[in-house]
Protein backbone atom coordinates (compact mmCIF):
# COMPACT_ATOMS: atom_id res chain seq x y z
CA UNK A 1 0.00 0.00 0.00
CA UNK A 2 1.18 3.59 -1.11
CA UNK A 3 -0.08 6.12 1.86
CA UNK A 4 0.61 10.17 0.43
CA UNK A 5 -0.46 12.95 2.77
CA UNK A 6 -0.26 16.36 2.12
CA UNK A 7 -0.69 19.38 4.76
CA UNK A 8 -0.41 22.83 3.59
CA UNK A 9 -0.32 25.60 6.95
CA UNK A 10 -2.22 29.07 5.73
CA UNK A 11 -1.81 32.52 8.02
CA UNK A 12 -5.27 32.36 9.27
CA UNK A 13 -6.89 29.94 7.84
CA UNK A 14 -7.32 26.10 8.44
CA UNK A 15 -4.89 24.08 7.01
CA UNK A 16 -5.28 22.50 3.97
CA UNK A 17 -5.57 18.69 3.54
CA UNK A 18 -5.36 15.99 1.57
CA UNK A 19 -4.74 12.14 2.35
CA UNK A 20 -5.17 8.74 0.25
CA UNK A 21 -4.22 5.36 1.43
CA UNK A 22 -3.51 3.68 5.14
CA UNK A 23 -3.85 7.43 6.89
CA UNK A 24 -5.83 10.49 7.26
CA UNK A 25 -5.10 13.94 8.66
CA UNK A 26 -7.71 15.68 11.39
CA UNK A 27 -8.02 19.02 12.36
CA UNK A 28 -7.67 19.07 16.09
CA UNK A 29 -7.41 22.75 16.75
CA UNK A 30 -6.77 26.26 15.69
CA UNK A 31 -2.99 25.21 14.40
CA UNK A 32 -3.43 21.68 15.29
CA UNK A 33 -3.55 18.16 13.01
CA UNK A 34 -3.32 14.75 13.65
CA UNK A 35 -2.59 12.21 11.51
CA UNK A 36 -5.38 8.82 12.29
CA UNK A 37 -4.77 5.39 10.80
CA UNK A 38 -7.85 4.11 8.64
CA UNK A 39 -5.53 0.65 8.13
CA UNK A 40 -2.69 -1.40 8.48
CA UNK A 41 0.47 0.26 8.15
CA UNK A 42 3.19 0.04 7.09
CA UNK A 43 3.27 -3.82 6.55
CA UNK A 44 6.03 -5.15 4.04
CA UNK A 45 6.44 -3.19 1.19
CA UNK A 46 4.12 -0.31 2.21
CA UNK A 47 5.50 3.16 1.68
CA UNK A 48 4.03 6.20 4.08
CA UNK A 49 4.92 9.81 2.02
CA UNK A 50 3.94 12.74 4.09
CA UNK A 51 4.47 16.39 2.51
CA UNK A 52 4.16 19.09 5.16
CA UNK A 53 4.25 23.39 3.82
CA UNK A 54 4.17 25.90 6.70
CA UNK A 55 3.85 28.96 4.77
CA UNK A 56 4.98 32.27 6.02
CA UNK A 57 3.96 33.38 9.30
CA UNK A 58 2.01 30.47 9.73
CA UNK A 59 2.01 27.91 12.39
CA UNK A 60 1.58 23.90 12.61
CA UNK A 61 1.79 21.50 15.18
CA UNK A 62 1.54 17.96 14.01
CA UNK A 63 1.16 15.02 15.19
CA UNK A 64 -0.37 11.34 15.66
CA UNK A 65 -3.17 9.50 17.54
CA UNK A 66 -1.51 6.84 18.62
CA UNK A 67 2.04 4.81 17.88
CA UNK A 68 2.83 3.45 14.05
CA UNK A 69 3.40 -0.18 14.36
CA UNK A 70 5.96 -1.45 11.71
CA UNK A 71 5.08 -4.99 10.93
CA UNK A 72 6.84 -7.64 8.17
CA UNK A 73 4.87 -8.94 5.04
CA UNK A 74 4.61 -12.95 4.59
CA UNK A 75 6.88 -11.93 1.38
CA UNK A 76 9.04 -8.84 2.42
CA UNK A 77 10.30 -7.03 6.16
CA UNK A 78 10.29 -3.62 4.73
CA UNK A 79 8.47 -0.75 4.93
CA UNK A 80 9.39 3.16 4.74
CA UNK A 81 8.26 6.40 5.85
CA UNK A 82 9.05 9.98 4.40
CA UNK A 83 8.75 13.07 5.72
CA UNK A 84 9.33 16.19 2.81
CA UNK A 85 9.03 19.80 5.02
CA UNK A 86 8.77 23.25 3.71
CA UNK A 87 8.45 25.85 6.49
CA UNK A 88 8.52 29.54 5.04
CA UNK A 89 9.09 32.89 6.38
CA UNK A 90 8.21 33.77 10.02
CA UNK A 91 6.61 30.27 9.99
CA UNK A 92 6.57 27.84 13.03
CA UNK A 93 6.48 24.05 13.16
CA UNK A 94 6.54 21.56 15.77
CA UNK A 95 5.98 17.66 14.57
CA UNK A 96 6.28 15.66 17.40
CA UNK A 97 4.71 12.17 16.46
CA UNK A 98 3.88 9.14 18.73
CA UNK A 99 6.83 6.76 18.63
CA UNK A 100 7.21 4.01 15.84
CA UNK A 101 7.43 0.12 16.96
CA UNK A 102 9.48 -2.03 14.82
CA UNK A 103 7.72 -5.81 15.42
CA UNK A 104 10.30 -8.73 15.25
CA UNK A 105 10.72 -9.66 11.92
CA UNK A 106 10.48 -5.82 10.35
CA UNK A 107 12.60 -3.48 8.90
CA UNK A 108 11.64 0.65 8.83
CA UNK A 109 12.83 2.83 7.61
CA UNK A 110 11.92 6.81 7.99
CA UNK A 111 14.06 9.73 5.97
CA UNK A 112 12.73 13.41 6.90
CA UNK A 113 14.28 16.46 5.04
CA UNK A 114 13.32 20.06 5.91
CA UNK A 115 14.27 23.16 4.04
CA UNK A 116 13.55 26.36 6.36
CA UNK A 117 13.53 30.10 5.53
CA UNK A 118 16.48 31.65 8.13
CA UNK A 119 13.36 33.29 10.26
CA UNK A 120 11.84 30.26 10.78
CA UNK A 121 10.84 27.97 14.14
CA UNK A 122 11.57 24.42 13.49
CA UNK A 123 10.93 21.65 16.04
CA UNK A 124 10.85 17.99 14.64
CA UNK A 125 11.45 15.05 17.10
CA UNK A 126 11.51 11.34 16.51
CA UNK A 127 10.73 8.32 18.56
CA UNK A 128 11.38 4.44 17.68
CA UNK A 129 11.81 1.35 19.13
CA UNK A 130 12.44 -1.84 18.29
CA UNK A 131 9.89 -4.80 19.53
CA UNK A 132 6.81 -5.10 21.40
CA UNK A 133 6.13 -6.45 25.37
CA UNK A 134 4.74 -9.05 24.07
CA UNK A 135 7.02 -10.52 21.70
CA UNK A 136 9.93 -12.95 22.56
CA UNK A 137 13.94 -11.59 22.83
CA UNK A 138 14.58 -13.92 19.95
CA UNK A 139 12.12 -11.97 17.65
CA UNK A 140 12.85 -8.60 18.77
CA UNK A 141 16.30 -9.46 18.02
CA UNK A 142 15.52 -9.32 13.95
CA UNK A 143 13.68 -5.94 14.23
CA UNK A 144 15.56 -3.14 12.20
CA UNK A 145 14.71 0.52 12.21
CA UNK A 146 17.18 3.48 10.45
CA UNK A 147 16.48 6.90 10.45
CA UNK A 148 17.89 10.11 8.22
CA UNK A 149 17.17 13.67 8.88
CA UNK A 150 18.74 16.54 6.97
CA UNK A 151 17.43 20.34 7.15
CA UNK A 152 18.93 23.14 5.13
CA UNK A 153 18.37 26.58 6.13
CA UNK A 154 18.35 28.84 3.63
CA UNK A 155 20.88 27.83 0.70
CA UNK A 156 22.92 26.23 3.55
CA UNK A 157 22.84 22.83 4.53
CA UNK A 158 22.49 22.90 8.72
CA UNK A 159 22.15 18.41 9.56
CA UNK A 160 23.10 15.91 7.77
CA UNK A 161 22.68 12.68 10.36
CA UNK A 162 21.54 8.87 10.29
CA UNK A 163 21.28 6.39 13.23
CA UNK A 164 20.28 2.67 13.07
CA UNK A 165 18.79 0.37 15.86
CA UNK A 166 19.39 -2.90 15.44
CA UNK A 167 21.81 -5.87 14.04
CA UNK A 168 24.26 -5.53 12.30
CA UNK A 169 24.30 -1.49 11.79
CA UNK A 170 22.51 -0.98 14.92
CA UNK A 171 23.51 1.00 18.21
CA UNK A 172 23.24 -1.84 20.65
CA UNK A 173 19.87 -0.54 22.03
CA UNK A 174 16.25 -1.10 21.56
CA UNK A 175 15.13 2.60 21.47
CA UNK A 176 16.20 6.12 20.43
CA UNK A 177 14.33 9.97 20.42
CA UNK A 178 15.50 12.73 19.06
CA UNK A 179 15.06 16.24 18.98
CA UNK A 180 16.14 18.76 16.58
CA UNK A 181 15.56 22.66 17.53
CA UNK A 182 15.94 25.35 15.31
CA UNK A 183 16.99 28.31 16.12
CA UNK A 184 18.34 27.29 19.71
CA UNK A 185 21.86 28.88 20.85
CA UNK A 186 22.23 26.74 23.82
CA UNK A 187 25.55 24.91 24.44
CA UNK A 188 26.34 21.03 24.00
CA UNK A 189 25.09 19.28 26.77
CA UNK A 190 25.73 15.27 27.89
CA UNK A 191 24.23 12.75 30.39
CA UNK A 192 26.19 12.15 33.23
CA UNK A 193 23.65 8.80 33.97
CA UNK A 194 22.44 7.86 30.43
CA UNK A 195 23.42 7.78 26.85
CA UNK A 196 21.94 11.12 25.85
CA UNK A 197 23.39 14.42 24.50
CA UNK A 198 22.44 17.58 23.26
CA UNK A 199 24.60 18.62 20.41
CA UNK A 200 25.38 22.26 18.93
CA UNK A 201 24.66 22.44 15.36
CA UNK A 202 26.72 25.55 13.75
CA UNK A 203 24.97 28.28 12.15
CA UNK A 204 24.49 28.06 7.94
CA UNK A 205 24.55 31.15 5.45
CA UNK A 206 22.53 33.65 6.91
CA UNK A 207 21.09 31.16 9.41
CA UNK A 208 20.74 30.67 13.52
CA UNK A 209 22.32 28.27 15.38
CA UNK A 210 20.61 24.61 16.36
CA UNK A 211 20.70 21.71 18.41
CA UNK A 212 19.96 18.16 18.04
CA UNK A 213 19.27 15.91 21.49
CA UNK A 214 19.23 12.34 21.09
CA UNK A 215 19.07 9.67 23.49
CA UNK A 216 19.44 5.97 23.87
CA UNK A 217 17.83 3.48 25.57
CA UNK A 218 15.74 0.26 26.59
CA UNK A 219 12.08 1.68 25.13
CA UNK A 220 10.98 4.98 23.68
CA UNK A 221 9.10 5.97 26.98
CA UNK A 222 12.94 5.71 28.47
CA UNK A 223 14.58 7.76 25.52
CA UNK A 224 11.81 10.18 25.66
CA UNK A 225 12.51 10.97 29.21
CA UNK A 226 15.72 11.40 28.59
CA UNK A 227 15.21 13.53 25.83
CA UNK A 228 13.35 16.24 27.80
CA UNK A 229 15.58 15.88 30.58
CA UNK A 230 17.93 17.62 28.21
CA UNK A 231 15.85 19.14 25.85
CA UNK A 232 12.52 21.01 27.68
CA UNK A 233 14.56 21.03 31.38
CA UNK A 234 16.63 23.45 30.26
CA UNK A 235 14.52 25.46 28.24
CA UNK A 236 12.53 25.75 31.22
CA UNK A 237 15.86 26.71 33.51
CA UNK A 238 16.46 29.85 30.58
Amino acid sequence: MRTQIEIVAVRGRSPRVAAVGGLAARQTGVETVHLISTAATPLGGDTIDVRVVVEAGASLHLTTVAATLALPARNRPDSGMTWDIEVGAGGRLHLDPQPTVVAGGADHRTSTAIVADPSATVIVAEHAQLGRSVERAEDVERARWQGALRMDVGDGPLLRHRLGLGDPAGSGHRAVSSVLRYPDAREAAVSEVAYATRLELAAPDQGSPATLTTALGSSAQHTRSLADDLDLAALAAR
